[in-house]
């Protein structure tokens, strides 16, 4: 069952045209998607609204700034204590990220420093957590594809409804 919250691809083309160009207003992105103006603001704020569009801040790249050793650490804990994890984890800033799973591990994390013998603190501070049970790190070496979610919505998305004025002369 594919999720009511993008309609068609109208909600994908302005998703777009905001990843392309972040700082655009809602004129210029109205015009970049050729909808009016009222049509974009309703639709960004049926998107903010449904929790698709997260936030509006700039996307940062640790690596530019300094941080350009990454690693995934993979946690195994103690049964229960998830909050307790949470918490240790969150008081590491290098940790950029953290995922409850299945499978062998019960936590995924990413983390960034600035340098291996940084990677190494921040890996013994991690097996600090009473409630940590194993772990175990592999370095990132490079990025093969950057996160992304437009391909996933374009895939989804249906075509786009409009009134009759805007169909072309064959349709």
């Amino acid at each position: 069952m594919v999720d009511e919250t993008i309609t068609d691809a109208l909600d994908v083309a302005l998703l777009r045209a905001l990843h392309e160009h972040p700082r655009a207003g809602d004129l210029e992105l109205s015009r970049t998607v050729k909808v009016a103006r009222a049509t974009v603001q309703s639709r960004l704020r049926r998107l903010d609204e449904a929790g698709v569009v997260r936030d509006w801040a700039p996307t940062l790249d640790v690596s530019a700034a300094g941080f350009a050793v990454h690693a995934f650490v993979t946690l195994e804990i103690a049964q229960g204590a998830l909050d307790e994890v949470t918490a240790d984890l969150a008081a590491i800033p290098e940790v950029l990220e953290a995922h409850v799973t299945t499978g062998a591990y019960d936590v995924v994390c990413r983390v960034a420093t600035a340098s291996h013998a940084q990677l190494q603190d921040v890996l013994v501070r991690i097996d600090q957590s009473p409630s940590v049970r194993r772990s175990v790190s592999v370095v990132i070496l490079s990025e093969l594809i950057p996160p992304r979610a437009l391909p996933l919505l374009e895939s989804r998305a249906a075509p786009v409804s409009r009134a009759p004025a805007y169909r072309s002369a064959g349709s």
